[in-house]
């Protein structure tokens, strides 16, 4: 602990430092500059961390904001391409949307089951989404997007004991507008939308609505006769969004969205030491930079996301009353494997020791929320926030494995589901003890009842490769918890302002539901607690030409909940469990410099210490359990990203962008077992584009490359016997594209 409290000391230190320097500059009186451009500042940022707008720089949160337009523009659409800007965060590509996980600070919860909750909560237009893998598909219109760092249950729910991601639609306009905007990249990935927005009623009701469809053939040879490419998709969606102001005191959004995506994921033999499995994947040679496979049944993943929301924000007296009324669908059909092999019609590739097995798997998801919110008037000496929450899922699911070991085939079905319902009542106040002090407190009380029933069928009495004997069983639990949050903030000067905060994170209980489920998955898991400190300090000095922001951390985790890997007739299955105690701790820091009014040039770094201090083995387990003092997976210890962008006006009224950004990450380990094949070593990747507009033409051209030093890398590896597989991002290797806007 000794050496804990000296860097702590240390970091404490330093953000005094940095605080009095800041605020020095920022009190100083600037000698005086001749046409002194006073656009030239970072731009105020307006977030919604607090449930009530505020700027950036005031809330005692540590948040990380990314504008819509730009993600676009970097070819950014989803979830899992934006961690590369936020070091905080990292993410986890799996088989399918369901298996994906999004990590903040080192922490997740890796699970298929859908009796689990995740870690860290993604919030679009305020409706909580309660699988992740309802919102990995597309951002479709998006406004900004807020990752809210460290645990946000006292505002945000139970399921946000590691952050949040906010994502901000954008609102309609009651000025007609339209765009279109379509981008073209290598291996034939394209992408258009296109929308308008107007009055429907001048100053009392608009409406916009925004269409996109993309494709992309993939980044994986299938080497199969007729195969083609693999690691693709098409996406086709639409979003609508109705504002009505019947009054001055009175808003109503009205929001519509649908999505359909088909996609074929494909993992590569990265590794393999065993020769009958070298063969079985041949022509293909396993490696590190291996983007080819030989499969006849390519994986298929396709997924429907629709729902519907109501807000309605209502003004009386200085408060504002805000109902959040939400209906949510989510479809997904995996057509997955286990095997790296997969030919299940060529038995001669196929061996005992390596099958080849077929996934058919179903999910049927449906969730129905309410919030209620009352916000008081600003400026008084309590601001809070009150609320109450409930949320009810219902999930079926389906789930068939055929197993092909070249002298027989053999299946087994499982049909389960979960219901849930998750009651709350929230508040949370600010203080205002004097113009510079303010405290903090909120506290929130949440019950969980929760349910399944699971009925698996096999063609075999006992265990085979992959698949248990039949099994019949069903539970409940409930419970209650609480989380909170208690903090101090003192403004050094008008730009410089500290915070120091704790907070109490709260995860409910969970089932370990599966295809695979077995009696000892029959007992609930107790919920997952969190205590986490935090200290931070938000500046900005020279005219808000410069904006830092800091922030150090440390959370502990009680009866972590994570997937323990065990083995079951030769097959490595899953089992979660409570895991024990876990701890992270570590420093962010993020950086917005506009020295001139061309040239913007952001920086973000985060080193996260993501540690295992106290593993609970369960009884017979079959891996080993010595990890205490290991680190969790998907968690670098250094990540950090930067960004530079130069605007050079034209005599002709053009303007030319030239942008480039960096983002790189230390060694990382991907299994909880600290498997050393496991482990993707440090990368960095570069991008780059530049970019001719016009204001007043309202077009704007980009050619964009990607990853121009062809680094290739993996966001997963994954160890069997005998052999690893590697999941292969969009950029492993170096592309380019155009894209082109046009507004009218």
């Amino acid at each position: 602990m000794k050496s804990n409290k000296n860097i702590f000391g240390a970091l404490t230190t330093g953000a005094l430092l940095v605080a009095s320097a800041f605020a020095s500059a920022a009190e100083a009186d600037p000698a005086p500059i001749t046409n002194r451009d006073e656009s030239a500042a970072v731009p105020s940022v307006t977030v919604n961390a607090t449930r009530r707008d505020a700027s950036l720089q005031s809330v005692p949160i540590a948040v990380s904001v990314l504008d819509g337009d730009a993600l676009n523009n970097a070819n950014r659409t989803s979830i899992d391409t934006i961690v590369q800007e936020v070091p905080s965060v990292t993410f986890r590509q799996q088989g399918g949307n369901k298996d994906t996980t999004i990590f903040v600070r080192g922490i997740g919860t890796i699970s298929t089951s859908p009796g689990v909750e995740p870690t860290v909560s993604t919030v679009v237009d305020s409706v909580v989404y309660a699988r992740p893998g309802q919102a990995t598909l597309d951002l479709l219109d998006i406004e900004h997007i807020e990752i809210l760092r460290g645990p946000q249950g006292t505002l945000f729910g139970k399921n946000a004991s590691s952050g949040v991601l906010n994502v901000i639609g954008r609102k309609s306009s009651q000025e007609t507008t339209g765009f279109v905007d379509a981008s073209w990249y290598e291996g034939n990935e394209k992408r258009v939308r296109a929308g308008v927005s107007g009055a429907i009623n001048p100053g009392v009701a608009a409406a916009s609505i925004t269409g996109l469809y993309a494709d992309y053939d993939g980044n994986i040879d299938n080497l199969h006769a007729g195969g083609g490419k693999l690691n693709g998709y098409d996406r086709k969606g639409v979003r609508a969004r109705v504002d009505i102001t019947p009054n001055k005191d009175l808003d109503i959004a009205l929001i519509a969205d649908y999505l359909r995506s088909n996609s074929s994921p494909s993992f590569t033999a990265y590794q393999s030491t065993a020769a009958a499995f070298s063969a079985g994947i041949a022509p293909v040679v396993a490696g590190p930079e291996n983007r080819q496979v030989n499969v006849d049944l390519p994986s298929d993943i396709r997924d429907k996301n629709k729902g519907l929301s109501a807000q309605v924000d209502y003004r009386f007296n200085g408060y504002t009353l805000t109902s959040i009324s939400a209906v949510r669908d989510w479809d997904n059909t995996q057509y997955t494997s286990t095997s790296a092999i997969g030919n299940a019609a060529e038995a001669s590739r196929i061996t005992t020791a390596f099958p080849a097995t077929r996934d058919i798997g179903t999910v049927e998801f449906s969730q129905a929320s309410q919030e209620l919110r009352l916000a008081s008037p600003k400026g008084d000496f309590a601001d809070y926030v009150l609320g109450a929450f409930y949320l009810h899922g219902k999930d079926r699911e389906s789930y068939q494995r055929i197993v092909n070991n070249g002298t027989a085939i053999n299946a087994g079905r499982a049909d389960y589901g979960v219901k849930s319902d998750s009651y709350s009542l929230f508040g949370e106040s600010t203080l205002n003890f004097s113009p510079v002090w303010r405290a903090i407190a909120g506290a929130r009380w949440t019950k969980d009842e929760l349910s399944y029933d699971h009925q698996r069928t096999s063609t075999q009495t006992v265990a085979f490769a992959g698949v248990q004997p039949a099994v019949q069983n069903a539970g409940s639990t409930s419970e209650d918890g609480y989380s909170g949050r208690l903090g101090l903030q003192y403004d050094i000067s008008r730009d410089v302002n500290t915070y120091v905060t704790y907070s109490r994170g709260y995860k409910g209980p969970a089932y370990n539901v599966f295809f695979n489920m077995l009696s000892r998955d029959t007992l609930a898991l107790k919920p997952e607690t969190s205590d986490s400190f935090e200290m931070g300090l938000k500046a900005s000095a020279f005219d808000r030409k410069l904006t830092a922001n800091l922030a150090v951390f440390s959370t502990k985790y009680d009866n972590y909940q994570a997937n323990f890997y065990d083995t079951v007739a030769g097959t490595v299955v899953t089992r979660l469990i409570n895991a024990g105690d876990v701890s992270t701790k570590g420093v962010e820091l993020d950086i917005n410099a506009r020295p001139t009014r061309a040239l913007t040039l952001t920086a973000s770094l985060a080193y996260t210490d993501a540690t295992i201090d106290n593993f609970n083995c369960p009884p017979a387990a079959a891996a080993s359990c010595n990890l205490n003092g290991k680190p969790l997976p998907f968690s670098p210890k250094w990540k950090s990203f930067t960004r530079a962008n130069y605007a050079l006006p034209l005599e002709n009224g053009l303007i030319v962008d030239l942008s480039a950004d960096y983002s790189w990450q230390a060694k990382t380990q991907y299994d909880l077992f600290q498997s050393p094949d496991a482990i993707q070593g440090a990368y960095g990747v570069i991008n780059a584009g530049i970019a001719l507009s016009s204001p007043v033409g309202g077009w704007r051209v980009a050619l964009v490359g990607k990853n121009l030093a062809n680094k290739s890398y993996a966001t997963n590896l994954v160890t069997s016997t005998g052999y690893v597989t590697r999941a292969v991002p969009r950029d492993d290797q170096r592309y380019f594209g155009i894209t082109a806007r046009k507004e009218f």
